[in-house]
């Protein structure tokens, strides 16, 4: 819950959502040079998008720029499963790779649903 944390690295969520951006890092050096800076760079972008608007969503006061800032978050974890999809049928992921980028993405967008709803009551 937000008040029971201090900063916003102490949510789980947003750790969840680092490690998202950094197993995205990860799995697209491998991407032909060709996608380095499209498909790749748009991974990224939106991975670390995740964990950003967590952080700037922790610390705003209101609830409304709260809930704004993390719908944004969930948007964008939308989007790096989107693109992820699009990675592995173009086989630029091996399965078992993007079957654990999906789990965590199912973790995170989950927690940041239940988030939203409790800012919401």
């Amino acid at each position: 819950m937000i008040t029971a944390s201090k900063k916003f690295t102490d949510l789980r969520v947003w750790q969840e959502a680092h490690s998202l951006a950094l197993e995205v890092y990860n799995a697209t050096k491998s991407f032909p040079a060709t996608e380095q800076y499209t498909l790749a760079n748009q991974l990224r972008r939106a991975s670390v998008s995740v964990s950003s608007n967590i952080a700037e969503g922790f610390n705003r006061f209101s609830r409304k720029e709260k809930i704004q800032f993390y719908s944004v978050a969930l948007s964008s974890v939308s989007e790096v499963h989107s693109q992820l999809m699009l990675a592995r049928d173009l086989q630029y992921l091996k399965p078992s790779d993007y079957g654990e980028l999906e789990a965590k993405i199912e973790v995170i967008h989950k927690a940041l649903v239940a988030l939203i709803k409790s800012i919401r009551s």
